[in-house]
């Protein structure tokens, strides 16, 4: 069993580091951003309250993360552990977590940061695009598709999402310092924290990852002994 967070600000790689995890360790991938995107194209009511903040580049409240997020960890596929992407994004958020697993006689394994330059996330970020019908992602610096602006798969046209407007990147960048850095002290302060560079490349960045879960889950069958 474990239970990791993946903290790092956008553009820094949790997704594809979380899924990398998920296959390889076979926990599920939560990722809030995704879960909060399909609650927006759902329309729920959670969806729709949260869905001028994102298109800010803002943080959705917490209230309204944590409501979200305490119904996806109550489903069945968490209970052998899970890689949380995305979540917590503040300190609050994380003693409200810290709090719930205390409460089910659970606590995390390990916080792995994903150190990024700003310069390297606006070039990710902003550089990015989506096929709004099949989900297929592109990059026109590093995976650009065959055709300019039409996808591979399915021959739709390319989007860039709107929380990836260069505007946006940068305010989301800053809204990331501000409110979403003192969770490094904040698991730094419990021993959790590790800082993994993630300008080394995919694999690299995976290989130090596995490093760390591999440590953490050791240190944890030794607590429980």
């Amino acid at each position: 069993m474990m239970r990791i967070v993946l903290l790092g600000p956008p553009g820094s790689g949790k997704g594809t580091q979380a899924s990398a995890i998920q296959d390889r360790r076979h926990i599920p991938h939560l990722a809030s951003g995704d879960l909060l995107r399909a609650h927006v194209a759902d329309n729920t009511g959670l969806g729709r309250r949260a869905k001028p903040y994102m298109d800010r580049g803002d943080l959705v409240p917490d209230e309204l993360i944590l409501d979200m997020m305490a119904e996806r960890l109550a489903q069945p596929d968490t209970q052998r552990g899970y890689a949380l992407d995305g979540f917590p994004r503040t300190v609050a958020q994380a003693e409200a977590l810290h709090r719930r697993l205390l409460g089910l006689g659970q606590r995390l394994d390990a916080v792995i940061y994903l150190r990024t330059p700003e310069a390297e996330l606006l070039r990710r970020l902003s550089g990015r695009r989506i096929c709004p019908n099949c989900n297929a992602i592109y990059h026109q610096d590093t995976m650009p598709p065959k055709r300019e602006g039409i996808c591979d798969r399915c021959d739709s046209p390319l989007v860039q999402r709107e929380d990836e407007q260069p505007d946006v990147v940068r305010n989301r960048l800053r809204v990331y310092a501000e409110q979403t850095d003192p969770l490094l002290d904040y698991y730094r302060a419990q021993d959790l924290l590790h800082e993994v560079d993630a300008t080394i490349g995919v694999d690299r960045v995976l290989a130090e990852i596995d490093r760390v879960v591999d440590t953490a889950s050791k240190q944890t069958a030794k607590d429980q002994t």
